[in-house]
């Protein structure tokens, strides 16, 4: 008997719509291209941490969007030649060739509506932090709790520090459970890459083009672990399409995403020494055949051709048994690289906060929120035992402007005796704090150290959450900068390692959408770490400034 196998866009239609016919048919097994990226959205603004908890990303939409959208709207012109300069990457311009006024008029328009719960909450925010800086003049607070603005009374507990300067803290976990949290705003696009050329995510919005699939869908649903394991472990592309929820028409762009041929299979580590896998900027891979350890993941996509040797996402296990977060900069909690993970993650430990300030949200809430499950917070100086490894929270200085914020923290991480020292983008503005750190975990074997010692000013990252203005002058003198020569030497010095590595330096040309840093052979952060590269190396240190990829394997 002849069997007539429609087209695959007649398959999906069967599946979809006529689902007693495709009972009837053989399914086959289809798998996500290699290729295909999962990109999650808020508003069409690319999402990360700020744009989670409900108070920074209403100080961001008003603060940073509704600005952008307003200035594109007004000087179109300007934002296509600004792009076009390397000394305006990242700043706060539309990268669009041509002009999208229309479209992006729309999406001002859509936002003032949708958004207009969070515009309200930053317009009450500001009132607010007035409020207490024209009453609070020492005396008892709980006479001004009556003039905190109504949209704010319940969510907010007022405050003075031991030098009488008033402030608030929000109670984040209510905010979370109000409108305020805006699921309904959140959504994921899907596309297929051939190189790492993007905009820089945090200043263009992604608008409708023809070949990316824009999917209505919130961060914590089902489908997004569904396609996520249909990379490795195939599935049908009708079940997909309906969990999803793709429509007739969008069935042609949706097919285009899959294909019947199966990709490598991981290999899990089997030996005996602790494997190390660079994977680029911040993320290292740690294991042993009884652990995986994952920091700060942020991976590069497969399946196009580039000029770095590089790990992808084909060299991650298919079991995580913990995914560590160092601080809460969109380089370092990448929720494009964190959601495909999720279902494959077992835990997750972010750094401790409790504060409720507006610049420090809490890194647990933001992934119990968006769907993660086990989520565990270290304080400063904890430690998780685990049979042969131990994770250790270790004190983070600098990087942040001078803001007080404490969700951050390096890693120490032991198997058995044998130790590893995550400093992230750590500035070490006072050695005295480390010397006491190591009278307490002594010496460590090998160090990643960020030194992305220029940094951004203030103002480029939480200029938003900003009541006023900061002069020039002030702005530029606090910045996220991690260390320098001088202050990097400091914890060789103290932790006298036998290998130390540079890192988290945003070279990798998969990183410039995020980070928009771009090097030269004279930029300070690049001679600064060559000079404590090659200090290193004289001082029999073996040490390299890493970059694309790095395994190396160490005796327990």
């Amino acid at each position: 008997m002849l069997i007539v196998v429609p087209a695959l866009s007649q398959i999906f239609y069967n599946q979809l719509f006529e689902k007693d016919l495709v009972k009837t048919m053989e399914k086959t097994r289809w798998f996500l291209k290699p290729n295909v990226i999962i990109e999650p959205l808020i508003e069409r603004w690319y999402a990360w941490s700020h744009l989670i908890s409900p108070a920074t990303a209403a100080m961001n939409v008003v603060g940073r969007h509704i600005k952008i959208m307003k200035s594109y709207i007004q000087s179109s012109e300007i934002h296509e030649q600004a792009v076009l300069n390397p000394k305006m990457k990242g700043g706060p311009f539309m990268d669009y060739k041509n002009s999208r006024v229309a479209d992006v008029k729309n999406l001002l328009d859509q936002t003032m509506i949708r958004q207009s719960d969070l515009i309200q909450l930053s317009e009450a925010i500001l009132e607010l932090d007035n409020m207490l800086k024209n009453n609070a003049k020492g005396y008892s607070l709980e006479g001004l709790y009556e003039k905190v603005p109504n949209l704010l009374k319940g969510y907010v507990e007022l405050s003075y520090d031991l030098n009488n300067n008033a402030s608030y803290r929000l109670y984040e976990s209510l905010l979370y459970s109000s409108n305020f949290y805006k699921k309904g705003s959140q959504s994921i696009a899907l596309w297929l890459t051939k190189n790492d050329e993007r905009p820089f995510c945090l200043s263009t919005a992604r608008l409708d083009e023809r070949d990316v699939l824009q999917i209505n869908i919130p961060f914590d649903h089902s489908g997004i672990d569904a396609i996520s394991r249909m990379k490795r472990e195939g599935g049908e592309i009708g079940d997909i399409a309906n969990m999803l929820g793709i429509k007739e028409n969008e069935i042609e762009i949706f097919e285009s995403f899959f294909t019947q041929s199966e990709h490598p299979k991981y290999q899990k580590y089997e030996g005996s020494k602790v494997r190390m896998r660079y994977f680029g900027h911040a993320c290292i891979l740690i294991e042993t055949k009884d652990v995986s350890i994952l920091v700060d993941p942020l991976i590069s996509y497969y399946g196009y051709e580039s000029n770095v040797v590089h790990f992808s996402d084909i060299d991650i296990p298919d079991v995580i048994d913990y995914i560590l977060i160092t601080h809460n900069h969109q380089d370092h909690v990448l929720f494009e690289t964190l959601l495909p993970l999720r279902h494959k993650t077992k835990n997750i430990i972010v750094p401790s906060t409790t504060s409720g300030a507006l610049q420090d949200p809490n890194l647990k809430l933001v992934f119990q929120n968006i769907g993660f499950d086990n989520v565990f917070e270290i304080n400063e100086m904890e430690k998780m035992q685990f049979e042969n490894c131990s994770i250790t929270g270790i004190p983070f200085t600098g990087e942040h402007s001078d803001l007080n914020v404490k969700a951050k923290t390096c890693f120490k991480i032991a198997i058995n005796d044998f130790s590893f020292l995550f400093v992230a983008d750590s500035r070490v503005v006072e050695p005295k704090l480390y010397e006491r750190i190591h009278s307490v975990i002594g010496d460590i074997d090998v160090i990643f150290l960020g030194m992305e010692c220029d940094g951004a000013p203030l103002s480029w990252l939480y200029g938003p959450l900003l009541s006023e203005n900061l002069a020039r002058d002030k702005d530029q003198s606090r910045r996220l900068s991690g260390s320098d020569f001088e202050k990097g030497m400091s914890l060789v010095d103290i932790f006298n390692p036998s290998e130390v590595y540079v890192y988290a330096m945003g070279q990798e040309p998969w990183l410039e959408f995020i980070s928009s840093i771009k090097y030269t052979d004279e930029s300070n952060p690049i001679v600064q770490s060559n000079k404590l590269v090659d200090e290193c190396n004289k001082r029999g240190i073996t040490s390299e400034r890493l970059f694309g990829e790095k395994e190396l394997f160490y005796n327990r």
